[in-house]
């Protein structure tokens, strides 16, 4: 599959994204409900994120699964210990792809997954509709948590699917850092938006 990586900019050691979201969204109509229509192009690996997270196509788990493992297989310099799924903002969807992702990355890549140590305190969903950068640190603010000193030393790899501002990445990666004591700490997403939002 050919993949155009972005580099992502935080608080991390070193983050990436293995493609972009959406290549381009030209509006084409409207619908009954008066909501503006859009004929959307995707990269390869973008349309089977959105198949699995927005069709429920549990058929794309290890076909991106399988890309993200290759990538991370090629970092040994990362030289990882865990991998940590960002907990999803929609808790009601009863299939999480964050973390159906994370299990068969971590399969792949024989690297230990945790699901635990990450504590998330709030919800963080209504960020998607805010554009001030100031206002999504606010609502980020004492969202996580994590025992500390629980990753003193160690190389952690924090793993979502989407990467829109980077703001709770950062706010994750900075609770993992000061209060963890991660050593290292690493970012890898599926997909990057275009815009911030």
């Amino acid at each position: 599959m050919q993949l155009n990586i972005q580099t992502l900019n935080g608080h991390w050691t070193e983050g990436f994204a293995l493609d972009l979201h959406t290549t381009s969204s030209t509006p084409i109509g409207v619908n009954e409900q008066g909501r503006t229509l859009f004929d959307t192009k995707r990269p390869e690996i973008a349309e089977h994120l959105y198949q699995l997270k927005y069709r429920s196509d549990k058929s794309h788990i290890n076909i991106i699964a399988q890309e993200a493992a290759n990538f991370i297989n090629s970092k040994p310099n990362w030289k990882l210990h865990k991998l940590i799924p960002i907990p999803p903002s929609d808790t009601v969807r009863t299939f999480q792809p964050v973390y159906e992702l994370a299990k068969a990355i971590g399969i792949i890549c024989k690297l230990e997954l945790d699901f635990t140590t990450l504590k998330k305190l709030k919800s963080s969903s209504q960020l998607k509709t805010i554009d001030d950068p100031e206002q999504r640190r606010e609502i980020l603010q004492d969202a996580f948590d994590i025992t500390p000193n629980i990753l003193a030393g160690e190389n952690i790899l924090l793993f979502d699917d989407l990467f829109r501002s980077g703001e709770s990445l950062n706010a994750v990666c900075d609770i993992v850092k000061n209060k963890g004591k991660a050593a290292n700490v690493y970012v890898l997403t599926i997909t990057k938006t275009r815009s911030k939002r």
